[in-house]
Formats: structure tokens, C-alpha cells, sequence
């Protein structure tokens, strides 16, 4: 079985920031792997041990590890001898979608990615500086709902774009509106080139919920913050599911 590198691992895999650490999971282990840290046929570090590398929950790095499975980088056998190895096999449909992806369109996708990350937080702030009300609440709060209620994956991902599109009509920016909608269309083909995971749904619709309420207090500050959070663990799984 192929060795990795002894001292690399320690060197890229660190300590993981921040409230959500599920997506961070992913992206430092699936680059790594991307990366060769830890080549074709190699079996990754224990449970154990790589809960205390990246600082992480052993739950957390199970889900971790599980949407690494879906998008066919890594296999994992039970019992004596077990282990998990790096076998790079999309077979998924969303993870041969991945292995397709040209790398004209991979840099095309990660520059959506930076420009989401400025347009989605500034339209959040301008949304919460309006602080709507009457009609323009109730279509906020309807667009989180539809959300919440929808448990298909394509009705799921079409009920999250209406809602970024939402939060974006609030901030009466004609321009602003066409941003967000050229980000989520390139977004809408990222998500579809990987597995639907139900760990980041889940953070995904705590801070929708999160924006809807700053949004609704006119805390326009922090409905900055919570759209760059969200924009960010998204990006972060994307890197790391996408390469």
C-alpha cells in the first residue's frame, strides 16, 4: 500500500476555525487528497488521530469522511484490518459530473465563488438597511419557508436560489439583483456536480434563518456577517468536493 509522505499531513491539515467545521473538514481533507498528501492506495490516519489533528468532533469527522465516500475519493471497509483508503472512483452521478469538469470551467467556478463573497454579504447589509416590511416581509418569510419545506434535492436547490434571489430584490438594486443572479446560476451547476449532504443543509438553513432575522431587525451589519459565513462554508465544500 502506498505510504504518504511522513511530514506532509501535519504540515497542511490544521486546526479547523470557526462555527462550522463540517465544510472546513472537507476541504482540507479532499485537498489533500487532490493534493497527493495522500496518494492513490493510501490509508488515511485513524479516526482518532485525525480528530486531534484538525481539532475537530469524531461525529464531525465521520460526516466529514461520508462526503468524502459520496464523491467517490475514499472507500471504507469495517472490522479487523479496516480502514479508509483513497480509491478516487466517482461513482456517484454528481461525482462523475466532478471528474468531467475542464479545468477552464473549475477556474470559472472558483471566481464565482470570490465574486459571490462580495456581491451576496452587500446585498444582505442593503436588504437590512431597508428592513422591509408588509408585503416585502411576508415574501422574505415565505422564500425561508419554501426552503425549510422542501425535501427533494432539485426542489431544494431551486427553493434556495429563490431565496438568495429574494434577499437580493430587497436591496433595491437593480445592478445588485443581476449579481446575484449570475452567482447563483454558475452556483446552481456547482451544486449540481456534487452530493446533496444533509450536514451543510442543515447549517445552510440555520443561517438562512439567522439572515432572515437580522435582516428583519435592520441589523444590517450582521446580516453582512451571516451571508459572508454562509458564502463561506459553501465555498469551502465546493473547493474541496470540485478540486
Amino acid at each position: 500500500m502506498t505510504a504518504p509522505a511522513e511530514h506532509l499531513p501535519e504540515a497542511v491539515l490544521r486546526p479547523v476555525r470557526g462555527h462550522h467545521a463540517f465544510e472546513a473538514c472537507v476541504e482540507q481533507l479532499a485537498t489533500a487528497i487532490r493534493l497527493g498528501v495522500y496518494p492513490l492506495g493510501t490509508a488515511l490516519p485513524p479516526e482518532r488521530e485525525l480528530a486531534a489533528i484538525l481539532q475537530v468532533s469524531r461525529a464531525t469527522l465521520r460526516e466529514a469522511m461520508a462526503a468524502l465516500r459520496e464523491a467517490g475519493l475514499v472507500e471504507t471497509t469495517r472490522g479487523r484490518g479496516g480502514g479508509t483508503v483513497v480509491t478516487l472512483k466517482p461513482r456517484t452521478p454528481s461525482a462523475r459530473a466532478a471528474a468531467r469538469i475542464s479545468p477552464e470551467r473549475r477556474r470559472d467556478w472558483l471566481d464565482a465563488l470570490e465574486f459571490r463573497r462580495v456581491v451576496e454579504p452587500g446585498a444582505a447589509y442593503l436588504a437590512a438597511r431597508i428592513q422591509p416590511a408588509g408585503v416585502r416581509r411576508e415574501q422574505l418569510e415565505r422564500a425561508l419557508a419554501d426552503v425549510d419545506a422542501a425535501r427533494r434535492p432539485a426542489a431544494h436547490r431551486q427553493a434556495d436560489s429563490r431565496f438568495h434571489l429574494t434577499v437580493a430584490s430587497l436591496a433595491d438594486s437593480p445592478r445588485t439583483i443581476e449579481a446575484v443572479t449570475s452567482v447563483q446560476a454558475t452556483l446552481h451547476e456547482m451544486l449540481l456536480a456534487i452530493p446533496v449532504l444533509g450536514t451543510n443543509i442543515a447549517h445552510s438553513d440555520r443561517q438562512h434563518a439567522a439572515l432572515v432575522k437580522a435582516i428583519l431587525a435592520g441589523d444590517a451589519d450582521r446580516a453582512r456577517r451571516v451571508m459572508e459565513e454562509h458564502c463561506d462554508d459553501t465555498a469551502a465544500l465546493l473547493r474541496g468536493l470540485l478540486g
